[in-house]
């Protein structure tokens, strides 16, 4: 039965539980079990631990992992935000689905599958094919002159996310991860990290794609004009969508949310998947049980959407590319943890004495 994006997206609040701790106690307990030192594989154990939590047994797997790639234009480009033309957009999302980009290079690297979406790009893609088209709209509005989209194209990116989680699940997918394209989607995800946190624009505010000094300037000046026109009407998460995101960023929050519904783990890219990831924290705080930080991103709004999601990054590349490479960096990691709790030897079965 088909849902409208509201019944959709409240169905799967309402779906999504915080993860037990007893099974990270359970998955503690088999770690002591394994034929290596207590704690000798560090953060490999934790990551294992939650794995074991989310997927709620002992026996956890990354099967059939999927990087769900967004673009998506934006409208403060007429501010002179954006280093590159917006037709970029669809240029580089002709370039995924053609395998020639880093996130192409890197979820074949990883074993993972790729899905690039459509979620309202400006601009025609003239090699589409393997492109999944689901455009919200043209692209947002302005946010600096009004609201970047309506309440109701807000809850439609977010329930394509949860669309997309749930056609990943149903293909079996246990591991998800998020990337996004769009030229300008730097300045929406500084400005909603700026409402989402409190800090000031000066310190959330970055080069994006190598913006120079003016560029910065423009872009630090169109965050607070837009927070300035729209202070009233953030409090809401759908409505801090509508006002200052883009379809992109409401899909991957999407995918957050119907990824912790359904007990999958998503990894989260650098700074524009965290802004998503911390929205849907904003949406359910259970949420960010499901969620893993795969990497620490040079942008200097990463940090405080970080502590919004409570984590440390898995890795630390000096990356600032977006596309969802650092999550897809981060699958291998996540495999090999796995591997390694499920497969090892106890002491008791290798007859090895821990005393």
């Amino acid at each position: 039965m088909n849902m409208s994006p509201e019944t959709r997206l409240q169905a799967t609040l309402e779906a999504i539980r915080p993860v037990d701790s007893g099974w990270i106690e359970q998955a503690r307990a088999r770690q002591l079990q394994l034929t290596k030192p207590p704690g000798s594989l560090g953060r490999l154990e934790e990551i294992a631990n939650r794995m074991a939590a989310i997927q709620r047994t002992l026996s956890p797997a990354v099967r059939r992992p999927t990087m769900l790639i967004f673009a998506a234009d934006h409208g403060v480009c007429a501010e002179g935000v954006n280093l590159y033309p917006q037709a970029v957009t669809a240029q580089m999302a002709a370039n995924f689905v053609r395998g020639g980009a880093a996130i192409s290079a890197l979820s074949r690297a990883a074993g993972a599958e790729l899905e690039v979406i459509d979620a309202g790009i400006a601009y025609d893609v003239t090699e589409s094919d393997g492109l999944l088209r689901r455009p919200i709209g043209p692209g947002t509005r302005n946010f600096c002159e009004g609201a970047a989209m309506s309440l109701q194209d807000a809850a439609a990116s977010v329930a394509l996310g949860i669309e997309m989680a749930e056609r990943a699940h149903a293909a079996g997918a246990t591991l998800l991860g998020i990337g996004e394209m769009g030229i300008g989607n730097s300045t929406a995800a500084s400005a909603l990290t700026a409402a989402l946190t409190g800090s000031s624009v000066v310190d959330v505010v970055g080069p994006g794609a190598g913006a120079d000094d003016a560029c910065l300037a423009r872009k630090r000046s169109a965050v607070e004009r837009a927070l300035d026109l729209h202070r009233e009407q953030l409090s809401d998460p759908l409505e801090l969508l509508s006002r200052l995101g883009g379809f992109e960023i409401g899909a991957m929050c999407g995918v957050c949310l119907g990824g912790a519904a359904q007990g999958q783990a998503v990894l989260v890219d650098g700074f524009i998947s965290t802004a998503a990831a911390a929205l849907a924290v904003h949406f359910c705080e259970p949420v960010r049980d499901y969620l893993f930080a795969a990497h620490r991103s040079t942008e200097p709004g990463h940090a405080p959407l970080l502590a919004i999601l409570g984590q440390r990054p898995l890795l630390d590349l000096q990356m600032r590319l977006g596309e969802g490479t650092g999550a897809a960096l981060a699958i291998p990691l996540v495999r090999a943890a796995v591997e390694a709790f499920t497969s090892m030897a106890t002491f008791d079965s290798a007859g090895v004495s821990n005393a």
